[in-house]
Parts: structure tokens; sequence; C-alpha cells
């Protein structure tokens, strides 16, 4: 109950005071757009622009970890994929937006503040490594799985490069890039910057979080009822379950075993939406799954957090 309490219920208070703003008109939808612009355009790159800068890559990029957790993630995606196909008969296209619901969790902002807050902000560094290559990896799957869905196989040469131009028109992927290059190069940030950023930076996932919540009102469950419980099942449940196997078969440090396994444990992040809105499919799948599954996280993250170590 603690661990409920203390850790949980926090970062879901400031989701529901952005739910209830927006639901009771003290915040409107132009201002949740724009606060989600400011957070994933601006803010929250600069945090992961800060997070890869500084991230000793050798100690933190373990092959153990990011395969446990990418494993799992994929796994997801094709249990998702071709759920959709074969037990609920959806299109491919369909079929491939609600396997990236399945494979994108909610590391940002829900992944970090719940690890923080349960082991510490020194327990972040794996979080770090995992989200570093999350929305590449994500996107990269995502786009494939779709250009492919789409052309029937009659665009492959092209591929690449779509996939490409789409992921670095992400403003988050530039943030991790630009991080890579000043860590590998050890090109020297001068103080004002770093503080400029670092006020940025405080600002991120508090205003996320509330923003999260006025952007979930908009997304109501209507419909497919039964393929929305499928995606929040792959995404609360099977995901982390494969994720704690492998990290258990990796040997992975006590530290990397819960920040792999919380963040798969995290609802199915609003990128999933936004990938959905972006070819037109399955969108009420999306949104409502985000919606649920960031619900119903709060009482299977709890479980998680008494399983782990």
């Amino acid at each position: 109950m603690a661990a409920l309490i203390d850790v949980i219920l926090p970062v879901f208070i400031v989701i529901g005071f952005g739910y209830l703003a927006v639901w009771k008109g003290f915040f409107s939808d132009s201002g949740v757009d724009g606060l989600m612009k400011f957070t994933q355009g601006f803010a929250i790159p600069c945090l992961l622009f800060r997070a890869i800068s500084t991230l000793d890559l050798g100690q933190n990029f373990d092959v153990g970890l990011l395969g446990s957790f990418y494993a799992g993630a994929f796994a997801g995606f094709l249990l998702g994929l071709i759920g959709a196909r074969l037990i609920f008969n959806r299109p491919w296209e369909d079929s491939v937006a609600i396997g990236f619901c399945c494979l994108f969790s909610n590391s940002l902002l829900l992944g970090l503040p719940i690890t923080e807050r349960a082991y510490g902000a020194t327990a972040l560094e794996a979080n770090y490594a995992i989200i570093a290559i999350h929305s590449p990896f994500c996107y990269a799957v995502g786009i494939t799985a779709m250009e492919i869905a789409r052309s029937r196989g009659g665009s492959l040469p092209s591929l690449p490069g779509k996939v490409i131009k789409a992921m670095f028109h992400n403003a988050l992927i530039i943030g991790i890039t630009l991080g890579f290059i000043v860590n590998l190069t050890g090109l020297p940030l001068p103080n004002v910057l770093t503080d400029a950023l670092d006020l940025i930076i405080r600002a991120a996932l508090p205003a996320a979080l509330f923003g999260l919540g006025g952007v979930l009102y908009r997304y109501r469950p209507e419909g497919d009822m039964r393929t929305i419980l499928f995606v929040v099942t792959i995404s609360l449940i099977i995901h982390p379950a494969i994720v704690i196997g492998l990290g258990h078969a990796n040997a992975l440090t006590q530290t990397e075993l819960r920040s792999a396994v919380l963040t798969a444990a995290m609802a199915p992040g609003i990128n999933a939406y936004i990938f959905a809105n972006l070819y037109g499919t399955a969108r009420r799948v999306a949104a409502s799954a985000v919606l649920m599954g960031t619900g119903l996280s709060i009482l299977t993250i709890w479980v998680w957090l008494a399983v782990l170590p």
C-alpha cells in the first residue's frame, strides 16, 4: 500500500488535475496543445539531451539490458499485430497501428517519474539508456511495417529514406542525437547554457503530466472494447512479464532489472495515438488504449513494484 500512496498516486494525481482542469473548462484545449508542444517539442528534448550528453555510455549501454527490454517490446508488437489480424480480423494497416500501441510504452511521462519516486534519481541511468533508443527503435519498426503494409512490398527500396526522414522530424530523436554528439565528442558546454537548459528541464515532467491529463480527456473509450483490452493486456502484463524473464536470464543487476521492467510496465504512450492518427488507422483503439491503459496501470504498476526486488 505504501508504494501505491507514496510512489504511484502523486504522479497520477498530477495527471488527474490536468484531466479535471480540461473537463471543467478551467484549461482550454488550445492551452493543452500549447503545453504539450512545449513539453514534447522543447522541454523533454532538452531533458534527454542533458541526460544523454552526461551518461556513461560504456557502463549503461549494456547489451543484456537493452536486449531484454527491446526483445520484450518487439514481442509485444508482433503479438499485437498478429492478434489484430487473426483474432479481430483488422486490415493490415490497422493491425500495424495496434501492434505499435503494444510496442510504445510511456517510458518518459510515466516511466521516469515513477522509477525516480520508487528508487531515487540515481536509479534513472538505466532508464535513460533505454529511452535513448526508444523512439528511434519504435518508430523504425512501426514506420517500416506500415510502409510495407501500405505498399504490399511494392516500394521497398525507398523504405530506408522514408523511415529516416520521418524519425528526424521528431524533436525527441533530435535531442537524443545531439546528446550523443556532445557525449562522444567531449564538446564542452558553457555553464550559462547548461544552467538555462536545467531551468527548462525542471518544468518538463510536471508540465507534461498535467498536459497528458488534458489530452486523455479527449479520448474517452467508444467501441472496440475487446481489441482495446487486448492491447492493454499486452502492454501492462505480457510485455513486462517477458522483460522480467529475459532480465533474469541475462543476469541484469537489480537496478537494471527495475528500470527495464517498470519501463515495460507503463501504459501505451500518447505517441501510439499520434502514430495511428498519422496514418489514419485504428485511431479509436489507440486513443482508448492510451486512456484505459493509463488508468489501469495505477494497479498493475503497484503489482510490479511488489514483484520487483
